[in-house]
């Protein structure tokens, strides 16, 4: 299975946990890339947990900046399906500490 081969099942609602699991780690990947660093740990459980964004290194115990959220908020952030005020708003997405605004960032693909 590819990216692109996900993507349309999760477009057309027939994702299977498969399918969010690719999209979750291919987009975290894009995240990384986009912003390396360690000053912010990006989770999406069950799937995945990145550090990304330039600033103190983080290395015990929980990190001082945190973002975390389901798989298909996640997906629907990193596809610009969802704005970051949209994702706050929402309720599912928390996120504490210094430069945890992805705004900047986001989306990192096109929809």
């Amino acid at each position: 299975m590819d990216f692109d081969t996900a993507l349309r099942r999760y477009q057309a609602g027939e994702a299977e946990r498969a399918d969010l699991k690719l999209l979750v780690k291919q987009l975290l990947k894009l995240l990384v890339a986009k912003a390396p660093g360690h000053a912010v740990e990006v989770r999406v459980p069950p799937y995945g947990a990145v550090q990304c964004i330039e600033g103190p290194r983080h290395t015990r115990g929980t990190p001082g900046a945190v973002v975390e959220m389901p798989p298909e908020l996640w997906i629907d952030l990193g596809l610009g399906r969802i704005t970051w005020p949209e994702a706050r708003d929402s309720g599912k997405l928390r996120a504490s500490g210094e430069r945890t605004d992805l705004s900047a960032l986001l989306p990192l693909v096109e929809d």
